[in-house]
């Protein structure tokens, strides 16, 4: 999920080819997590991928010895394409591997276009929305590796470290995908207990007595104002221009090892019984390669911290988040 993030309403009307990041930003969990499943069902891929200029049959499974060919490009479906996937598409013809940018323009539409075989990998999303996609659906799409987080930043004018704060309110974004991912890096800054050890889905109302700090929702326009008055505040990155800060200015924030920024890892996905594919590894060595990277640095304007977990490893993380979002819609 790459590119320069945006604020717009919620809702499948507000995800029209937007950088893949801005999930993480501003998506409601149910709102859009649940409208993956309906409207999935309700266009059962009637595209078929034509307005992408294909008249190819699905591909029930990757198995093809030709796969990667000119013959036989993997298509690789994305949300808004940022140039260096041209880049990508020229150094995978260097090592002889052929692939199709496939845009699919809105979130809806990438994995269940990847469950039905009308395309091969996906490279759109975070684990999170990943999980509310398979549960909703009852899919098991599989993460084969991670590209990225776009990290959350904690800002002070009174502290240049969390070190010294040792009491007081921090500002955090009151919506829910925000402020939930908030409590989560202020727990890993050692700022906040979480009842449970906190999830993707953790509240202010969870935050237990023995924290440093007591946390203050507010909207995340206000999370800026509020950094005279409060110990620190959890912004976006969307706000930083307005108090003429940078990211780099983050007296802490979440990275793409940190636990409480596994379900913000972003991923490729693949068909599980593909995970294992040995031209996609090639690909994946593509997309690490530095020109590459330097293109997805470029986009996420400078925010993007590459994450490097193993398939195993984000399967792992996967199935906790599955978990915890099954929990949180039976409530």
């Amino acid at each position: 999920m790459a590119g320069k993030p945006f604020n717009v309403p919620f809702g499948p009307q507000a995800l029209q080819a937007k950088p893949a990041h801005f999930l993480e930003k501003t998506m409601s969990r149910k709102s859009i997590l649940k409208s993956v499943a309906a409207l999935a069902t309700a266009a059962t891929l009637a595209f078929s991928l034509t307005a992408c200029g294909s008249d190819e049959a699905p591909k029930d499974k990757v198995e093809s010895s030709t796969l990667g060919t000119e013959a036989d490009p993997v298509r690789i479906g994305v949300v808004g394409a940022e140039d260096y996937w041209a880049t990508f598409t020229e150094e995978a013809k260097k090592k002889d591997l052929f692939v199709e940018i496939v845009d699919l323009g809105e979130y809806t539409i990438p994995n269940t276009a990847l469950t039905e075989g009308e395309i091969d990998l996906n490279q759109f999303q975070h684990l999170l929305f990943l999980a509310g996609y398979n549960v909703d659906s009852g899919e098991d799409l599989t993460p084969i590796a991670g590209t990225a987080v776009y990290p959350l930043g904690l800002y002070s004018q009174k502290h240049t470290s969390v070190d010294t704060i040792t009491g007081g309110e921090v500002a955090i974004p009151n919506d829910p995908t925000n402020l939930s991912r908030a409590l989560l890096v202020l727990q890993d800054a050692g700022l906040v207990k979480l009842k449970d050890g906190g999830s993707a889905y953790s509240t202010e109302f969870d935050v237990l007595p023995e924290s440093k700090v007591k946390v203050v929702p507010v909207s995340a326009e206000q999370t800026v104002l509020s950094l005279p008055d409060v110990e620190a505040s959890i912004v976006n990155n969307d706000f930083l221009a307005d108090a003429n800060l940078k990211a780099t200015d983050a007296i802490y924030r979440d990275s793409a090892e940190s636990e409480g920024a596994r379900p913000y890892i972003n991923v490729w996905v693949s068909r599980a019984e593909d995970k294992d594919n040995a031209v996609f590894k090639q690909l994946l060595d593509v997309y690490k390669s530095k020109v590459v990277q330097d293109g997805v640095l470029e986009a996420s304007g400078g925010t993007a911290a590459f994450a490097n977990q193993t398939g195993a490893e984000l399967e792992g993380y996967l199935k906790e988040i599955q978990d915890d979002y099954s929990a949180a819609n039976t409530k």
